[in-house]
């Protein structure tokens, strides 16, 4: 600990000057008024005049500076010693000392003023033997040992007063400390908890935008190449595909208006239209609209299932149809398998393609990426491999009763 803390621990704000001054000059007026009254001309007069001067002044600087008050009163108690064989009203000081002394002092240096009260407390009493010794008496003994534990007293009572008020304060501050510290890392950890939400939040986002426009995008051009192809030998086959084309937009384009729209401050200024999630039944309809090279087998009926469950299962036949028509080739077939058991949905998607040379031209991993993280999250497994005799394999297995992770 620096010396400078030792001496001025508090400091003093001006609010402080003010009291301390307020005090000094109202305890100044109770004590030393009498001994202005007096014929200061008379030279002890006047001693005992700038004595309790001395006593009183220094309260001024007790909040600024405790132990320099208590050496400044130490000094003109002394003073008082000397001149006076009685005891002076400026004693009243004494007790103020000692509990500023205790409130704002730190560690063990405040027991000094303990010491130095102590010594005053058997001095002072002494001042009347020395003076008269004849007074020397079983009584007067008797009344000395009194007032040397009367002035002691005086003392020790107002340091313990002031040791107490400076650990309760101690602790205020240790418990205020404490609280901010629980509160800077309870918002740490708000912040950490949102961050992760929305980083969460941006890669459903981007997993749902990849879905829809990836499949979308894909039937589309295969539409597209089909109807083009077919546009001078049947007419009417490219008609059907420019309606599922159209049909195919739109629906994208419902979707993305979906998600977008919750990114939006203001949903209802955007007036986007919330069309629900898909639903198991859909499944079927997305198959159909895919390709006439896709067929589809479901084993069982439906179970009820939360509508995150089912967005899932939907969400991985698009994807695994929507890997179908970029890499399997435009000759390949496809085989969708759904199984409804009583524990869990098996989803498996088969095809006859080229397998391993269908991620060549294009960045891998994306869309598997996206769907495995789907089925995990549905407390599923997830199989993606190439087929032993060409091909590619999807395969999903979500529990009923799914253990959602984080």
């Amino acid at each position: 600990m620096q010396m400078r803390e030792v001496l001025f621990p508090p400091g003093a704000t001006r609010h402080d000057w003010l009291i301390d001054g307020a005090l000094a000059t109202s305890l100044g007026v109770l004590t030393i008024l009498p001994y202005a009254m007096t014929d200061l001309n008379a030279t002890h007069n006047l001693v005992l005049f700038m004595a309790a001067v001395a006593m009183v002044w220094p309260l001024v600087l007790r909040r600024h500076s405790p132990l320099l008050t208590m050496a400044l009163v130490s000094v003109a108690g002394l003073m008082q010693w000397v001149v006076s064989s009685t005891p002076m009203a400026t004693l009243a000081v004494i007790p103020i000392v000692a509990y500023s002394v205790a409130r704002w002092v730190p560690g063990q240096e405040a027991r000094l003023v303990v010491a130095i009260g102590a010594v005053g407390a058997f001095i002072g009493p002494a001042r009347w033997i020395i003076d008269d010794p004849s007074h020397i008496s079983l009584k007067n003994g008797a009344t000395l040992v009194l007032a040397w534990f009367v002035c002691l007293g005086l003392v020790i009572t107002p340091y313990a007063i002031g040791r107490r008020a400076s650990e309760s304060s101690a602790a205020d501050q240790d418990r205020t400390a404490a609280a901010e510290e629980r509160y800077q890392r309870l918002l740490a950890e708000r912040e950490q908890q949102a961050r992760l939400a929305e980083s969460r939040a941006r890669s459903q986002i981007a997993r749902e935008l990849h879905d829809i426009v990836a499949h979308s995008l894909s039937v589309m051009i295969v539409q597209a190449e089909g109807g083009r192809a077919m546009a001078t030998k049947r007419p009417e086959a490219a008609t059907e595909a420019l309606t599922t084309i159209a049909e195919t937009g739109r629906e994208a384009l419902s979707e993305m208006r979906r998600i977008v729209g919750v990114l939006r401050d203001d949903p209802a200024d955007a007036k986007v239209d919330f069309a629900p999630a898909p639903m198991l039944d859909d499944i079927a309809e997305l198959v159909t609209r895919t390709s006439d090279r896709v067929s589809l087998d479901v084993r069982g009926q439906p179970p009820k299932v939360p509508a995150a469950m089912a967005l899932t299962a939907y969400r991985v036949v698009q994807e695994a149809l929507t890997n179908f028509l970029k890499h399997a080739g435009p000759e390949a077939t496809a085989q969708v398998t759904i199984t409804y058991g009583m524990r869990d949905i098996t989803i498996d998607v088969l095809d006859n393609g080229p397998g391993a040379e269908k991620e060549t031209s294009d960045t891998p991993g994306h869309g598997l990426k996206g769907m495995n993280e789907r089925v995990a999250s549905m407390g599923g497994q997830l199989l993606t491999r190439s087929r032993p005799n060409g091909g590619f394999q999807v395969t999903a297995v979500l529990p009923l009763r799914p253990t959602l992770s984080n």
